[in-house]
């Protein structure tokens, strides 16, 4: 993937960081309540839900990362050529 494909997904699709954030957040708490003693049989897959759900919520965080930093660069950039 190229640079300007990068800085695309990124720059112009914030949205979807923010609903792969969420989701993460959502698997994140409900696999964090299948730890409990009540829901023994659910523990393997609130395991992997916990797992997914931190995935999920660190790709979400690096995109908006990523994104205010080309939006930061972008302005400077902007700033200096006048």
């Amino acid at each position: 993937m190229s640079l300007v494909n990068v800085r695309t997904l990124v720059g112009e699709y914030g949205h979807i960081h923010t609903i792969v954030g969420i989701t993460g957040n959502v698997l994140f708490v409900v696999g964090s309540v299948l730890f409990f003693k009540e829901f023994d049989r659910f523990y393997t897959f609130g395991v992997w839900m916990f797992v997914l759900g931190s995935f999920c919520m660190l790709i979400g965080t690096l995109g908006t990362a990523l994104g205010r930093l080309y939006e930061r660069r972008e302005k400077e950039s902007t700033i200096n050529a006048d």
